[in-house]
């Protein structure tokens, strides 16, 4: 009696076969979608399916193991964002699009990047580096939605030079980093510090230049 209760229970512990089937069902609706999208915009570019399909079963791989959680997540989101990556560039191709929409080869990996924030190492320094590459990398995708809003002619900052604000943005995001290693006692602080702020107060007095005109 106990062994088929063992057996149960090892059945019922992850339903991997229910997961499968999502991740194949979200991914073969993605597909389906965006080729109808495409047939109907008229720029509809058969061939791009070698690079979409593939992109959607990469993608429909990782979610699973995404799923799954533990130690499996961060091997599945990487699988899952390699995928949806390879997935875009498809999509793009498809309909013809990459000349507008090349920012988004921008904006996906560093959301990516910055989507690693949740899988934060335990020691105080790895922490805080980490933390401050998660969120240059955000910084990295609000950069790619800018030139994206350019190129749609959404917005038009001119001769100005306003990619050095992203400058100071990122080094304030390195200082604000630096500030919160003094909190942790550890080997190498100083050192540590000094190495963030260092380049950070460099970027943030070029991103100044730049946004001034100097």
């Amino acid at each position: 009696m106990s062994a088929e209760a063992g057996q149960v229970l090892a059945r019922q512990r992850y339903p991997g076969a229910r997961h499968w089937l999502v991740s194949l069902a979200v991914a073969g609706s993605a597909a389906a979608a965006t080729t109808t999208i495409a047939q109907g915009s008229g720029h509809f570019h058969w061939w791009a399916g070698f690079v979409l399909i593939p992109g959607a079963l990469i993608a429909a791989t990782g979610g699973p193991l995404l799923a799954r959680g533990g130690g499996r997540a961060f091997a599945g989101y990487v699988v899952a964002c390699v995928g949806a990556l390879v997935f875009a560039t498809g999509a793009l191709l498809m309909v013809g699009a990459m000349s507008r929409g090349w920012p988004v080869m921008i904006i996906l990996p560093c959301l990516a990047v910055a989507g690693t924030y949740f899988w934060r190492p335990a020691h105080p320094l790895a922490r805080g580096l980490h933390r401050a590459v998660a969120l240059l990398a955000l910084s990295g995708a609000l950069l790619g939605g800018t030139f994206q809003l350019i190129r749609a002619g959404l917005v038009d900052f001119g001769d100005t030079g306003w990619w050095g604000a992203f400058m100071m943005l990122a080094a304030v995001i390195v200082l604000g980093n630096a500030a919160e290693l003094t909190r942790h006692r550890m080997p190498y602080r100083l050192q540590a510090i000094t190495l963030l702020a260092g380049p950070a107060v460099v970027a943030f007095l070029l991103g100044l230049r730049f946004l001034r005109g100097w």
